[in-house]
């Protein structure tokens, strides 16, 4: 299976989803114990969340599961929350903090999958950032997340819904950071920026606005559009045709500002 989905759009904003892919190669999944088989940190349905939101965007999807590899982390093992807990470029434990291999992963097992997954997702990333910049004069990478509302080993209490990350303004220009936030308050969901989630390895790494690139992460509580935030995970349509709204609103707005920055 390709590492890698790319869809082409002609407009200038790029959706990133790193961590909606759930296959994982026969060799590694034997390897996994049986909470590493249930996948449970998955980013349940994120494409369909997204999908027809913005026809013109191109959108890049990791097919494979971030306990392979963790598409969104330094692929040089730097922790993105250093002195917080967090999970690592190849995880080692799920976000309960609980084991998932029955054998953690070698150095030489890492350095395997970071060059058959891990590379080929950032550089058909980079493809697109770049395809994109050329052809608009700017370029607005918004990263796509989701996670469960409540994850005591992460972080206290309960998740505000729409998580929006810019490393603190560093990703993107400030009139984006401000009007995806003024959209998201708006929106009667609970909000907030730069909070637990600052931005993943994505946003960090692409946002360069002094360059015409901005990036913008979004992470999304589950219990917004899935039924339960537990095994089936399945999709509720009434949940999330609601919070569609929002995101349909912020990204075309991304767009248009997307313009005006050209």
């Amino acid at each position: 299976m390709n590492p890698v989905e790319v869809i082409q759009g002609d407009g200038p904003v790029i959706l990133g989803l790193p961590h909606g892919g759930t296959h994982v190669p026969a060799d590694i999944g034997m390897r996994l114990n049986h909470n590493g088989k249930l996948l449970a940190d998955t980013d349940w349905h994120i494409t369909r969340l997204y999908d027809g939101l913005l026809p013109s965007a191109t959108t890049v999807a990791a097919t494979f599961h971030r306990y392979v590899i963790d598409a969104n982390r330094d692929p040089s093992g730097q922790s993105l929350y250093p002195g917080q807990n967090t999970t690592e470029l190849c995880p080692t434990s799920d976000f309960d903090g609980f084991p998932i291999w029955l054998a953690k992963p070698s150095e030489d097992d890492i350095s395997a999958r970071r060059a058959a997954f891990h590379a080929p997702y950032h550089a058909a990333l980079a493809a697109e950032v770049a395809r994109v910049k050329a052809k608009h004069g700017v370029a607005i990478v918004y990263d796509c997340h989701s996670i469960r509302s409540r994850i005591p080993f992460l972080f206290e209490g309960i998740l505000p819904t729409l998580n929006i990350g810019t490393d603190m303004g560093k990703t993107c220009d400030a009139e984006i950071e401000q009007a995806t936030f003024e959209i998201a308050k708006a929106s009667g969901h609970t909000h907030i920026l730069n909070g637990r989630f600052r931005g993943g390895w994505t946003t960090r790494h692409y946002g360069q606005p002094a360059h015409g690139v901005h990036a913008i992460q979004m992470e999304i509580t589950q219990s917004a559009y899935l039924d339960a935030e537990a095994p089936p995970f399945f999709y509720s349509q009434p949940k999330a045709e609601a919070l569609r709204v929002t995101l349909k609103t912020i990204l075309e707005t991304l767009e248009a500002q997307a313009k005006e920055l050209a």
